[in-house]
């Protein structure tokens, strides 16, 4: 697999996007960027929960990097599940998984790949290397299903709707 040349994707505001987006908050996206970058050289990882069945992320849920590694990262297998046993009883699911890349693009590797089994996830990368010359960070959203990766729009939004 081939990563493709960086390119930015995110927005603020409406997009005329046509393909698949995530939206979240400022506030979010600023929790996930200070993750990686406080976890920099190592790589950092976490999940954002969401209501069941709603792609709304809202809850902000770090994790430890078992693997302590720049290049790899791990959710430790007791954290992962005191994790899902709380949101069964929360009725949530991981609406974004995220990860950083500390010395290459964000573009998800043969590794992430592998380890994707959440279909109805975001996986957000955070590259907290400049290896585009654009800036100290990348951020990109990405679907993986079946071992297919697909790139979609991040639009930044100051607060979610009212719900009805």
């Amino acid at each position: 697999m081939r990563a493709r040349p960086y390119h930015p994707s995110v927005r603020v505001g409406p997009s005329a996007y046509p393909g698949p987006m995530l939206t979240l908050t400022q506030a979010l996206h600023d929790q996930i960027v200070a993750h990686a970058r406080a976890d920099h050289p190592d790589e950092a990882c976490g999940i954002v929960a969401g209501p069941a069945g709603s792609d709304r992320p809202e809850r902000f849920v770090p994790m430890l990097n078992a693997a302590r590694s720049p290049t790899f990262y791990e959710f430790d297998s007791m954290d992962l599940l005191k994790l899902y046993r709380e949101l069964d009883d929360r009725d949530e699911e991981p609406v974004i998984v995220y990860h950083s890349h500390t010395a290459t693009e964000a573009y998800p590797s043969r590794t992430d790949v592998t380890y994707a089994n959440e279909p109805n996830a975001h996986y957000v990368l955070v590259s907290t290397a400049d290896t585009d010359g654009a800036g100290p960070f990348q951020f990109r959203s990405f679907r993986i299903v079946d071992g297919e990766i697909t790139e979609e729009d991040v639009r930044l939004v100051a607060e979610y709707p009212a719900a009805d």
